[in-house]
């Protein structure tokens, strides 16, 4: 990723703002990714992330401001926008009835490929993506790891500049996660914009750069390993018998923002000023748990930019 902040966007939203109602699904959101980056937007489930994608690839209209794909307005760009992006939905969108050939043969179609191109690419596509021995099989035969595989393959036909990826991994086993994540490094690698949409913690500290997503607001943007060294307060670990009871007088001590259960344990996050004073209340409340300092994670950053942020 040498050059990539240097290159002109890929994938562009400039203060997007979309409502269903009353409800504001996203609002204001400016993001850019260059050719090159793998870009996460990170959010639980209701923070916007669908939606957010439907409007960069024009599949839904802004109420207010834009997104743009190599350069066009995406919910105008029609054609052009179609032969420079590839987008793989959350749900299951391939036919279940065809083969993994006769999905491709489809899509190939579909992009208006030339036929020595579409034997290139389907050759090439299979091969990093190992169906190259299922391409008989029906869609709705395959594994969940080997239907986003197929999908991934479906959305790349065509060599588009971009690729936008709603929760890839979601309901796949760990071996055809880890295969996707390898795939998605090596597509970067070959100078493709990459958007994913994820829930999961880990996989978001794996991108070149991650927004992060509340309420359909971005609330902190950069490098994973950036915002872990930002990052203000202080962890610790508790190993505690009786973890409930320790989450309870926990509550109490002072300077103590979140609790969250790890384990047989608790993971406790303490704002730095308070931090002395914790200490000092924990070891003088004759609890006998022990504590240990740890160093924060990017779960950490997430849980509390999103508690400064209500």
């Amino acid at each position: 990723m040498s050059d990539v902040l240097t290159s002109s966007p890929a994938l562009e939203a400039r203060g997007l703002v979309r409502r269903f109602g009353r409800t504001v699904a996203v609002s204001d959101l400016s993001l850019s990714i260059a050719p090159g980056e793998l870009y996460g937007l990170v959010g639980p489930d209701g923070a916007g992330k669908t939606t957010a994608l439907r409007l960069l690839v024009g599949l839904l209209t802004p109420d207010g401001g834009e997104a743009r794909v190599a350069g066009a307005v995406s919910h105008a760009a029609g054609g052009a926008l179609r032969a420079s992006l590839g987008y793989m939905p959350q749900q299951y969108s391939l036919y279940g009835d065809l083969s993994i050939d006769e999905n491709l043969r489809f899509f190939g179609d579909l992009f208006g490929l030339s036929s020595t191109n579409f034997r290139e690419r389907v050759a090439h596509l299979l091969g990093i993506t190992q169906l190259t021995r299922f391409r008989d099989r029906r869609a709705d035969a395959l594994s969940g790891g080997m239907y986003k595989k197929l999908a991934l393959a479906c959305a790349l036909l065509h060599r588009p500049r971009a690729l936008v990826l709603d929760e890839p991994t979601n309901g796949v086993d760990p071996v055809s996660r880890r295969e996707l994540w390898e795939l998605l490094y090596t597509l970067v690698d070959e100078g493709l914009a990459v958007l994913l949409a994820t829930p999961y913690m880990d996989e978001a500290a794996r991108c070149h750069r991650v927004g992060l997503l509340q309420g359909g607001r971005l609330i902190a943007e950069d490098a994973p390993a950036a915002l872990v060294r930002a990052f203000e307060d202080l962890a610790y670990f508790v190993t505690a018998a009786d973890r409930d009871a320790a989450e309870a007088a926990l509550h109490d001590l002072p300077g103590v923002r979140a609790l969250s259960p790890h384990g047989p344990g608790l993971r406790v996050i303490v704002a730095a000023a308070d931090a002395e004073a914790f200490r000092r209340r924990f070891a003088s409340a004759d609890m006998r748990w022990h504590l240990e300092p740890t160093a924060p994670d990017f779960e950490d950053v997430f849980l509390m930019r999103s508690i400064d942020a209500e």
